[in-house]
């Protein structure tokens, strides 16, 4: 029986590894800890009933309740009696649990939050399969059968999503199902008694086999294959290599392509389609508004070093109450409400709507489309918008230059601020943005610094024949080139906005195409664009469009973000007008910014400028002081090394305080005598100092020489015709050797004049090259290192090996079932 209670517990966990692929669709790890303890009720209530040696349908019916009580400890609904045994109330409780998760399946998209539905119909599937898991392993012993409800876990979160759920979670599950199998084939061949030799040799269960190493590795070839086919198979999976998701592709598809909206890279969507020469219809909108805005569907808003990303959506059904954007409006906020229709081809296909910002109300959509209010875009994980006819009510805000500019800066702790401003530290953009907003004393003039910057006045021009990334170097590329198209735009326009500490995002959508029948537009690839969002306090996201208008068709620029490159004529109403009539943001109630007269002051070299640029300092002058820095370590360290053993090297005498009275009437010397401790230190100190100079001047040095012995060796071959170093260097070597071999070691002598007379005369008979190293690469601080970097490797190789002894020692058996008693 106990093989039975191993086998119970290793489908238990074998049940929860299984369940790894759940991770791609919560956000958190609650669910995890939740399943774990159900599952371990389960598995310690089959152990009881068979340490009972009840009966198979017994055993079913333990952990059936082991699975109900522990739901009732997790999940109670207020009526259980000593907090775990349900109640009528309690299965009610449950039943209403599963209704919601209905409801809420079809609210939340991945990644979903930590709901009581959802997590309990997560944690009850699992301990239902573990259940049965439990019945096929132990009870029928056909482990092999117990795959299909394991597979039934993997099968819900490659339903959630579009496209494929991630490899890593597979591969887990694997390896529960293989330790599944090989224990309970451990288990058998454990029937047979013990296993012996061809030469008769028993030999313990747990050691390898030629069989059984055979089947491990058909079993890691098997799990490899599985893992592997799908990747490389074109057609098998829609998200581990999929280039236009990842980011990696040419960018030469349409927008999307279907998928999971966190997973497509609209960046190289963009530049695929507008590099097309064909142009092809995407889109009809219908709307009464006069001059509407870009039609969007997009936001990247995750900037990590390799570029702007596309963020994880998360919101509910657009068929509930979406939020009212006029609870923010406010004096010099004009905000309206117009309502559109749209119609998409057949030619987009991607799990995002087009739609304008801010919409309040939607029409013809299902549950399945869901609106994320901080992202203001509405997606699907089931659903995409191919052939989709649908009609929404949105609210259209304006705003003047003079609300913009009095809008309070965020907090410190405000999530927004710290979520949209998180920049890698590109040095370029960052002296660039420094200059830019010098002097600006509020976040709109800030933006408008930066945003006036990218104009034909600066050298700025459109090209789509330029690189479409978004790093932190192609950032750099763009504005020292200054050309390139939309998105260089967007995204170094948010960048250096981020980098001025301001929240900033990029957007992607269409720009007004072709007015076909009064109010109803057509927009094509020729139309797809984007742009930069700034957050603003009390106000919300503002968009800004910094590409050239001139070359992009159907563009629109407003009162607060105007055309950098048009003739600004006569002044107009704040609000939005088309290109050739983009209204001056100085119109209002407030008056033009001073600084706006010139964006770019001192940034500009010209003879005639009122402002130099700062000097840039070559970049070899600091690779040239970091070489000259560590080049001054080893001599830094042996002077600090000289010093602390000086210290030590002056060992005061015995000190005699004076006559006191004897015993019988007499006087008697007392004498304070110095620590022996200390003395001997001392002598080692400068015993130690002497042999790192006859290193540093290239003086043999024998480590089997008793101190006397070098001693007078020194003075023999070295030190001859100097008395006054023969004799410094006898008394260290007097000084050692009493410290190494004496009870009372040598005290009251002057070690340190002793070491600089040695030194000076070894100084004196080196030759030039080996003074120099003496001084700026001393041999004696390389060699030391030399000798610590050897030893920790030599500790190292040793360490690895017993390690690898013990591992080759160790086998996982051991884990799998207990060595039977002899």
């Amino acid at each position: 029986m106990t093989a039975h209670r191993n086998l119970g517990f290793v489908a238990a966990a074998a049940t929860l590894l299984a369940a790894a692929p759940l991770s791609a669709i919560f956000q958190r790890w609650t669910w995890l800890i939740e399943a774990a303890i159900v599952v371990a009720v389960v598995a310690g209530a089959a152990a009881l009933s068979r340490l009972v040696r009840a009966p198979l349908w017994g055993q079913v019916l333990a952990m059936l309740a082991g699975l109900t009580l522990g739901l009732t400890w997790i999940f109670p609904g207020g009526a259980e009696l000593l907090a775990f045994v349900p109640t009528p109330a309690t299965f009610a409780h449950f039943a209403e649990l599963l209704g919601d998760s209905v409801q809420d399946m079809r609210s939340y998209g991945v990644e979903v939050p930590d709901v009581d539905s959802l997590l309990f119909l997560t944690v009850l599937g699992i301990g239902g399969v573990a259940v049965v898991v439990d019945v096929l392993t132990v009870g029928l012993r056909r482990p092999a059968l117990a795959g299909l409800p394991m597979l039934a876990i993997y099968s819900v979160p490659v339903a959630v999503y579009v496209d494929s759920v991630p490899a890593t979670p597979f591969v887990v599950g694997a390896a529960g199902y293989l330790w599944l199998l090989v224990t309970d084939n451990v288990d058998r061949v454990r029937r047979f008694g013990r296993r012996f030799t061809g030469e008769g040799r028993d030999v313990d269960v747990w050691e390898a086999s030629p069989l059984a190493a055979a089947g491990r590795r058909l079993a890691v070839v098997g799990v490899a294959v599985a893992v592997a086919v799908p990747l490389a198979v074109p057609g098998m999976t829609g998200g581990l290599m999929n280039t236009v998701a990842n980011g990696t592709g040419d960018g030469t598809g349409r927008p999307g392509q279907g998928g999971s909206p966190g997973r497509i890279d609209l960046f190289a969507a963009l530049s695929g389609q507008l590099s097309q020469s064909e142009v092809t219809e995407l889109v009809k909108v219908t709307t009464n508004e006069p001059a509407p805005f870009y039609l969007r569907f997009g936001v990247a808003d995750e900037l990590r070093p390799d570029g702007f990303r596309v963020r994880v959506p998360n919101g509910r059904s657009v068929t509930r109450n979406l939020p009212d954007p006029t609870e923010r409006g406010g004096r010099g906020i004009e905000q309206r409400r117009y309502r559109a229709t749209v119609e998409v081809t057949k030619n987009l296909n991607m799990p995002l709507l087009p739609v304008y910002a801010e919409p309040v109300k939607t029409e013809d959509l299902s549950g399945s489309w869901f609106y994320d209010p901080n992202l203001q875009i509405i997606f699907s994980n089931r659903e995409n918008s191919r052939g989709k006819r649908y009609a929404f009510d949105y609210v259209r805000s304006t705003y003047s230059p003079a609300v913009l500019r009095a809008a309070p800066s965020l907090p410190a702790d405000d999530p927004v601020l710290r979520g949209q401003t998180v920049t890698p530290s590109v040095q370029a953009v960052d002296k660039l943005v420094a200059q830019l907003v010098k002097d600006r004393q509020n976040d709109y003039d800030k933006v408008r610094a930066i945003y006036n910057y990218f104009s034909v006045e600066n050298g700025f021009t459109y090209s789509l024949s330029t690189k479409g990334g978004t790093s932190g170097d192609d950032i750099t590329d763009f504005l020292a080139t200054k050309v390139g198209f939309c998105q260089q735009y967007a995204a170094a326009l948010a960048w250096l906005v981020r980098a001025a500490g301001i929240p900033a995002r990029v957007a992607f959508g269409f720009t007004n195409g072709s007015n076909s029948d009064g109010d109803t537009y057509v927009l094509t690839n020729r139309n797809l664009h984007a742009w930069t969002e700034v957050y603003f306090g009390g106000i919300g996201w503002v968009p800004f469009d910094a590409t050239p208008a001139a070359a992009i068709p159907g563009s629109v620029h407003s009162a607060w973000a105007p055309d950098t490159n048009a003739v600004e004529d006569t002044p107009s109403a704040p609000g939005v007008g088309p290109t050739g009539g983009a209204t001056d943001p100085s119109t209002g109630p407030n008056q033009r910014d001073p600084h706006e007269k010139d964006p770019d002051q001192g940034l500009n070299v010209g003879a005639g400028g009122p402002n130099q640029q700062s000097p840039v300092w070559p970049w070899w002058l600091g690779g040239a002081l970091a070489l000259l820095a560590l080049l001054a370590v080893p001599a830094v360290r042996r002077s600090a090394l000289r010093r602390r053993r000086r210290a030590r090297a002056v060992t005061p005498a015995a000190t005699v305080l004076g006559a006191v009275p004897g015993p019988r009437g007499g006087t008697r010397e007392v004498t304070v005598g110095v620590d022996a401790e200390r003395a001997r230190a001392d002598a080692h100190a400068a015993w130690d100092e002497l042999l790192d100079t006859l290193v540093d001047y290239e003086v043999r040095v024998d480590r089997t020489e008793t101190p006397r012995a070098t001693a007078e060796r020194l003075a023999r071959e070295s030190l001859a015709e100097d008395t006054g170093a023969v004799t410094g260097v006898r008394l260290l070597g007097r000084a050692e050797e009493r410290a190494r071999y004496a009870r009372d070691p040598l005290t009251g002598e002057a070690l340190h004049p002793a070491l600089r007379a040695v030194r000076s005369t070894l100084a004196a008979r080196a030759d030039r090259r080996t003074r120099i190293m003496a001084t700026v690469l001393p041999p004696s601080v390389l060699l030391r290192w030399r000798t610590a970097v050897a030893d920790r490797s030599t500790r190292l190789v040793t360490t690895t090996g017993r390690l690898r002894d013990r591992l080759l020692r160790w086998n996982p058996r051991r884990l799998l079932a207990g060595r039977p008693a002899r």
